[in-house]
């Protein structure tokens, strides 16, 4: 298979949730070549609002995996860091989340993975980094650029956290 242009959304709520966003993206790299990483971003929660405030980014990069074989291995990745869905309420408080944004310009609707992400174009948590990383950047179903998506959003209380990222297998990006 070509190598697949992948974006990943992760998130971390509880313990020290920077280290998790990294320990994420540091296993996230052992599949992914030109890793990118988006600035990191501290967000209110959106669905569930008696929990703390996450921290959020976007990973890019190219993997020769299939989508179902990312979503194994980014399942993999959130066991390897605690979490536990089969205990913890549903879009509450978890170690890490990872979520599949985009995969190429696919769009896949199977019973274990919609892509893109079905909430993508609601979440500045997620348009804001995915942007920071792909600037023109359309929806692959609509054509549209996902800059107007996050234009038309009203406030959701995202806010800068750290500037601080990697590139794996990159120069100057």
């Amino acid at each position: 298979m070509d190598e697949a242009t992948v974006f990943l959304g992760v998130g971390s709520n509880v313990g020290d949730r920077a280290a998790f966003i990294k320990q994420a993206c540091d296993a996230l790299g052992t599949f992914l070549e030109h890793e990118r990483q988006a600035s990191i971003y501290e967000t209110r929660p959106r669905e569930v609002a008696d929990q703390p405030l996450f921290l959020n980014t976007v990973v890019s990069g190219l993997c020769s995996l299939s989508a179902t074989e990312v979503l194994e291995r980014i399942g993999e990745i959130e066991r390897g860091l605690g979490r536990d869905r089969s205990t913890e309420r549903r879009k509450g408080p978890r170690t890490v989340d990872i979520d599949i944004l985009l995969y190429r310009d696919q769009c896949i609707d199977s019973d274990d993975l919609i892509v893109p992400h079905p909430r993508i174009c609601e979440r500045k948590f997620v348009l804001i980094p995915l942007l920071e990383l792909a600037p023109g950047l359309r929806h692959p179903a609509t054509g549209v650029p996902f800059q107007r998506y996050l234009d038309s959003l009203e406030p959701q209380g995202i806010y800068y956290f750290t500037a601080t990222r990697y590139s794996r297998g990159t120069s100057g990006q």
